[in-house]
């Protein structure tokens, strides 16, 4: 027992050196957890404010638009690529049929609106229906939501001259959108499909990936108002 007493107090100045040790390992492991998170935090901040300049940017080349910049708030797992919720509304002046643009062309339009939110039906959701146009050769189709960021265009003419990278914008036959609103490139084309020829059109804006928008008041909406 003596000699267990003698070892206890011999050893306890080292044991107290390892506990020690363990607890400044523990500490600087949490620092460095914590300034993970706010190197991410601050990435994630950079992306954001990247992406807002590029908004901005475009709002401001258009000075004759009045549009009004909303953040995406949510959107659900379900329903990805049909519809995200904006964090503005009726009370930014809002309105359903409201045409829905980001960075490079068209993401979609207003289907509902409350005072501080409103939501976006994309044109990736599988019942959107979008007349547009090729615009180096004016060939003339309605593009369909797939669920991705791609779209297809069925065409009117049975041999349409497209190919590949041609630009596709809104056409003037669309029932919801003014002509010439940039959509997406020419990815593939189908002659051969039945009952009309297709092609895959990939989307100018990633509408997976959507933090921001520009919401522009519908001319057309106005027009049936006036009508």
């Amino acid at each position: 027992a003596a000699l267990f007493e003698i070892y206890y107090w011999v050893s306890r100045p080292f044991q107290q050196s390892e506990e020690q040790l363990v607890t400044v390992q523990e500490q600087a492991k949490v620092l460095n957890a914590r300034i993970e998170e706010l190197e991410a935090k601050i990435e994630d901040l950079e992306s954001q404010n990247q992406n807002l300049q590029k908004l901005l940017g475009y709002v401001s080349s258009k000075p004759n638009d009045k549009g009004v910049v909303a953040p995406v708030i949510a959107r659900s797992a379900e329903h990805w690529w049909q519809q995200v919720t904006l964090g503005r509304g009726s009370k930014s002046g809002i309105k359903a049929d409201d045409l829905v643009m980001g960075p490079g062309g068209v993401v979609g339009r207003i289907v509902s609106v409350t005072p501080n939110t409103s939501q976006v039906l994309l044109l990736s959701d599988p019942t959107s229906r979008v007349g547009v146009a090729v615009s180096r050769t004016r060939q003339m189709g309605y593009l369909k939501g797939q669920g991705s960021n791609e779209g297809v265009m069925e065409f009117f003419d049975n041999v349409p001259k497209v190919k590949p990278d041609d630009v596709v914008v809104t056409s003037a036959f669309s029932q919801i959108f003014p002509a010439g609103w940039p959509v997406g490139k020419v990815v593939s084309v189908d002659i051969n499909k039945a009952p009309a020829p297709e092609a895959v059109i990939e989307f100018f804006v990633p509408l997976g990936s959507l933090e921001w928008v520009v919401v522009y008041p519908n001319p057309k909406s106005t027009q049936k108002v006036g009508n």
